[in-house]
């Protein structure tokens, strides 16, 4: 059986720290969401237990299956309505610590799933 080496995407991420997530060859020290197709650097969001469906609209325009939510050292739930809303829309959603969250991306992305992402970044 032969064995090839999977391509690594632009948004494959790398390394995680408390202040700073390494994706592709860039170190981002701001909260950040990401796609399999781009990072959105200026994701600006409200606190986690006000987030709403507003605030992910520019992942919503690219039809993700799945949204994960990486909330930094250990997982904090936003508002119980943003996950009906997600659901009406046949989204799944899950919140993690950001590390889980960026491994789980990391797999999702390598199976060719529509998945989408938020980390918040931990100053």
């Amino acid at each position: 059986m032969k064995f090839t080496r999977d391509q690594i995407s632009a948004v494959t991420i790398r390394h995680v720290d408390s202040g700073a997530i390494k994706v592709g060859d860039e170190l981002l020290k701001d909260s950040f969401a990401v796609s399999p197709d781009e990072i959105i650097r200026d994701w600006q969001a409200s606190r986690i237990d006000q987030l709403c469906e507003e605030d992910f609209g520019q992942l919503l325009a690219a039809n993700p299956e799945m949204i994960l939510l990486g909330t930094g050292a250990k997982p904090e739930f936003p508002p119980r309505e943003l996950v009906f809303s997600l659901a009406r829309r046949g989204i799944g959603f899950e919140v993690m610590d950001t590390a889980a969250a960026c491994r789980t991306f990391n797999i999702l992305v390598g199976d060719g799933s529509k998945v989408a992402a938020v980390f918040i970044v931990e100053k």
